[in-house]
């Protein structure tokens, strides 16, 4: 399978990122928020096969020593082929030189622990929806 990344926001599909975002069970809201989103990010990174959207990821930045991860996601029947580490290595170089924080869903720890995450002891949040975020288990 041959996949290409791109960096443009311009022609992506906000429903199907939704969508993804739900099918993979990550936090989404509608899709024109999500556009909002990526478009006000530092980076975003869109990976397609024959024109279709299959992953992506976005990081906010401050351009000179902090950067945060969000939305990596990939289309379920997509996963296993190295989309998310293509995505997340696009990130890293457009932030290199930054600390990089993100929180994954539970269960994703390994697969950002190869690409030289660790786990933080201080990692603190203020969520708008405070009871999904702990059923979901990213809250005490």
């Amino acid at each position: 399978m041959t996949f290409e990344a791109k960096d443009d926001c311009s022609g992506v599909d906000w429903v199907l990122v939704a969508e993804t975002l739900k099918r993979v069970g990550m936090a989404y809201a509608e899709p024109e928020v999500h556009k909002r989103a990526f478009e006000a990010s530092h980076t975003t990174v869109f990976v397609y096969q024959d024109g279709q959207l299959v992953g992506f990821g976005r990081a906010l930045c401050d351009g000179a020593y902090q950067a945060a991860v969000y939305d990596v996601a990939v289309l379920p029947e997509f996963q296993g082929h190295g989309l998310g580490k293509l995505i997340m290595k696009n990130i890293m170089e457009r932030v290199a030189g930054c600390n990089v924080i993100l929180y994954a869903s539970p269960g994703k720890e390994n697969f950002y622990r190869k690409l030289g995450f660790r786990l933080m002891k201080t990692g603190m949040g203020a969520f708008t929806k405070v009871e999904a975020m702990a059923k979901k288990g990213f809250t005490e």
